[in-house]
């Protein structure tokens, strides 16, 4: 084992991943594409015979060097430093593997991601922002009355756009008069979560069931001419979602480019904002680790300094 080579510890390390992390089969491939980028660098840097407990702090180095400087042969353009990360997390991931395992190798601390200012920039709309969305869809056609209920539960949720687009219709037995709803779905990584509809929601969702009268299985489906005649499900893709998010930023004249992740930053901002606790913002958007939830602090943090400012400078004292 001491002198087994690093790539072959691979086969090890993804069922690691997914027994014991628990992982989604896409999340592994995606690590082991990331993997393959650091295998083939110590391939190419004549260093493909290291064993584990032969990585040093020097070698990581020159791995972000190489990331840093690294242009891809179609584009020519370097890698973003969001993209270097992702890189340089599954390196760290698998120097993490090695920890658990008892393998003798480099701590995981000493692989440092990349520092971006940019890619701290949590971009959200304001309430009076998503009010102008909401309102721009016109809901006397069958399009418009879907595309106001799939604005709604996107900022009412929070939802991901691949779990917005996997919902289903029995999964909504609204009732007359009811006022919210709650419903439980399965998420990223296979985590469920318990996601809750707002009255307002709620009310669109069962409008637009109102004027369904076919038996896709799918909540919300394409009205384009002769979609009704395929044998497959008319379900909307993650693409068609965006494209719709899109398509009434423009339409209510906002100045930002907004896709349906967006309004999961606004409500997320929302709810801090208002002053829930980050753990429960952490199950509401189905976060696995708090670390992820944190990065709308600065958003927050922002408004606070503003408020404090504008309230509590001190401007109105007596020197």
């Amino acid at each position: 084992m001491a002198n087994k080579k690093i790539k072959q510890f691979l086969s090890n390390y993804l069922d690691y991943i997914e027994i014991e992390k628990g992982l989604s089969n896409k999340t592994q491939e995606n690590y082991a594409r990331f993997l393959k980028k650091f295998f083939d660098w110590l391939e190419e840097s004549k260093l493909s015979h290291l064993s584990p407990s032969d990585l040093t702090p020097e070698i990581i180095w020159n791995y972000r060097l190489f990331l840093s400087r690294h242009a891809d042969p179609h584009t020519k353009q370097t890698l973003k430093k969001s993209t270097q990360n992702y890189y340089l997390i599954a390196l760290r991931s698998l120097l993490e593997f090695f920890v658990e395992k008892n393998i003798a190798s480099l701590s995981p601390s000493q692989v440092k991601l990349a520092k971006d200012k940019a890619d701290k920039e949590i971009k959200f709309l304001k309430i009076d922002q998503i009010e102008q969305l909401l309102l721009s869809p016109k809901t006397n056609t069958p399009i418009g009355l879907r595309d106001r209920a799939i604005l709604e539960t996107l900022f009412s949720t929070g939802l991901r756009v691949a779990e917005l687009v996997a919902l289903n219709c029995d999964q909504f037995q609204i009732r007359p008069g009811q006022t919210d709803l709650e419903i439980a779905i399965v998420g990223k990584g296979q985590k469920v979560r318990t996601v809750y509809f707002s009255s307002r929601a709620t009310g669109w969702i069962a409008k637009y069931l109102a004027g369904r009268h076919d038996d896709d299985e799918a909540l919300f489906i394409n009205y384009k001419p002769g979609a009704e005649k395929k044998d497959e499900t008319r379900r909307l893709t993650t693409k068609s979602i965006e494209d719709i998010v899109k398509k009434y930023i423009k339409q209510a004249g906002l100045p930002v480019m907004a896709t349906p992740h967006t309004l999961r930053h606004s409500y997320a901002t929302d709810l801090l904002g208002q002053g829930v606790d980050l753990r429960l913002v952490q199950e509401f958007l189905g976060h696995r680790n708090i670390a992820t939830t944190q990065i709308y602090t600065h958003v927050t943090n922002k408004q606070l300094k503003d408020v404090h400012k504008k309230f509590h400078s001190g401007q109105n004292m007596k020197n």
